[in-house]
């Protein structure tokens, strides 16, 4: 294996590893079993976030490996994110503060701010406020750019590496472009073959800002999570059952899902996976020892929907907010 292909590096000189282990939905059990098998597996960066509630879970898995000796903190790029409750500039030292307790870390790689439209939470642990009617209570008053300035603080105190966004469109990583101190090194957005940000990536290359990918491979465990929560069922990409796909990947004797890696990672894109099958963990991270033609390359690119499926409208009230970010081509 290269090891020169496993990392892109960040405007900072940070290398991030071009694969990490995606943690949404995973319970604290899972959580552990799935950390555990993606370090063995050669995984190196690990995503998670406040809003997850699994941080705790994950720290100790990563508290055993360093003190074990298997393996050094430096080794580990580890992304963790500002909940949707934290966004005050008050608020940003003290949720990271709390992560970096769960992570049992001195600091994370990178910190993200997860979404441009904040919500009004009483405590620490009211993720999705409500009143008394059951509707969410969005905060109007938020601003990205005094926001991004208590972010930029975090890494002058050391307790982040990098600073970064996630669900942000180009207008407003533009803004703080235009009047940051530390850039934005990352943004993290849904990307997969059937939406592949095109005009977006293309602006991140333009400002140096390196994209990961959510959900690389559609996010149909959304559909038994969506069903668990009794929430309504989510429009999922069916990427997976491409027929195209399936043609390159039996070319390179690979499946649909290393394929669909592969292409994201050929463009430069970070991806992080979720999984919590040892098997499929072990599976998404075999994907460095074939290269896509440029031929398939550009069968990949031509299966472009712009089909995006997180548009976070199960939220009452969130597509009504001026910050919105999904009203826009990218």
């Amino acid at each position: 294996m290269d090891n020169r292909h496993l990392n892109l590096t960040l405007f900072n000189g940070q290398h991030i590893p071009v694969i990490g282990l995606g943690t949404w939905q995973c319970t604290a059990d899972e959580v552990k079993e799935a950390v555990n098998a993606a370090l063995e597996t050669g995984y190196r960066h690990i995503d998670t976030a406040y809003l997850y509630q699994n941080e705790a879970a994950i720290g100790q898995v990563i508290h055993e490996w360093i003190n074990s000796g298997k393996l050094k903190r430096q080794e580990l790029f580890i992304t963790t994110k500002l909940p949707f409750t934290g966004n005050k500039p008050e608020k940003v030292e003290h949720f990271l503060k709390l992560s970096l307790e769960n992570l049992k870390l001195d600091y994370v790689d990178l910190y993200l701010i997860q979404f441009p439209i904040g919500f009004c939470g009483e405590d620490d642990r009211d993720l999705f406020p409500t009143d008394a009617n059951g509707k969410l209570l969005l905060d109007f008053d938020s601003n990205t750019l005094t926001l991004w300035k208590a972010m930029e603080s975090q890494v002058d105190a050391g307790r982040a590496k990098a600073i970064g966004l996630s669900n942000f469109n180009s207008h407003q990583i533009e803004r703080i472009v235009q009047t940051s101190r530390i850039k934005p090194a990352n943004l993290q957005v849904e990307m997969h073959a059937y939406f592949q940000q095109k005009r977006l990536r293309t602006y991140c290359k333009k400002h140096g800002i390196i994209v990961c990918a959510y959900g690389p491979l559609g996010s149909k465990g959304r559909i038994d999570f969506s069903a668990r929560c009794g929430v309504p069922k989510p429009q999922v990409a069916d990427v997976l059952d491409d027929p195209m796909v399936a043609e390159i990947a039996n070319a390179h004797s690979k499946t649909s899902a290393q394929v669909l890696l592969r292409h994201l990672i050929q463009l430069n894109v970070v991806v992080i996976p979720k999984s919590v099958t040892q098997s499929r963990i072990r599976e998404n991270y075999d994907v460095f020892d074939f290269v896509l033609t440029e031929n398939e390359m550009e069968k990949l690119s031509q299966l472009d929907k712009n089909n995006r499926t997180f548009i976070f409208d199960e939220f009452d009230g969130v597509p009504d907010h001026p910050e919105y970010p999904f009203v826009i081509p990218y």
